[in-house]
C-alpha cells in the first residue's frame, strides 16, 4: 500500500473521487446488499482519508465536522476493501484517521454511527457504546463515543 491521502472533496481529482466513491458502493450496496442514499451531502463538508493499494482505493474514511453528523465531529465511511481485509488496513486507517481528527479539533470528542458487529473493532480505539442498538438501512448500528481530553 502506498502512503496516505488527505484531503478535501474540492482538492480530489475527479478520479480520486471516482475510485473512492467506487469503493464504498463495493462494499456498502454491492457486498452489504444495502440500497441507501450514500451520497448524503455530507461529503462537501468532510476530509477524505484513503490509502490505495495495486492502484486501488483499499481503505477510505471520511472525517465530518461538528455540526454535520452529530454535535461532535465524526468518522464515518469506514471502509477497507475484500481484498485488503486481514492485512491490518482497517486498524493503520482507524489509528490515521484518529490522529488527523486530533490535528482538526484538538481535545474534542468523536461520535461514530458504528455498526453493531464492529462494537469490539472501535472499542480497541476508546469508543464506547453510547446508544441502545437501532436500525440503519436494514443494518443494525450504535452510537459510539470516544471521550475528548477534558472529559
Amino acid at each position: 500500500m502506498t502512503g496516505w491521502r488527505f484531503a478535501r472533496l474540492d482538492e480530489l481529482t475527479a478520479r480520486e473521487v471516482h475510485d473512492i466513491l467506487q469503493a464504498r458502493s463495493a462494499v456498502f450496496v454491492v457486498e452489504q446488499a444495502c440500497v441507501f442514499q450514500d451520497m448524503d451531502g455530507a461529503d462537501p463538508e468532510s476530509w477524505h482519508l484513503f490509502r490505495r493499494d495495486g492502484g486501488r482505493v483499499a481503505a477510505y474514511c471520511r472525517l465530518v465536522p461538528p455540526g454535520v453528523k452529530f454535535a461532535e465531529p465524526s468518522i464515518g465511511r469506514v471502509i477497507t476493501v475484500g481484498a485488503a481485509r486481514g492485512t491490518g488496513a482497517g486498524r493503520a486507517l482507524l489509528a490515521e484517521a484518529l490522529a488527523r481528527s486530533r490535528a482538526l479539533w484538538p481535545r474534542a470528542a468523536i461520535r461514530i454511527g458504528a455498526q453493531l458487529h464492529l462494537e469490539r473493532f472501535y472499542g480497541r480505539f476508546g469508543f464506547v457504546k453510547a446508544s441502545e442498538p437501532y436500525d440503519e438501512d436494514g443494518i443494525a448500528h450504535i452510537e459510539m463515543l470516544r471521550p475528548g481530553e477534558d472529559a
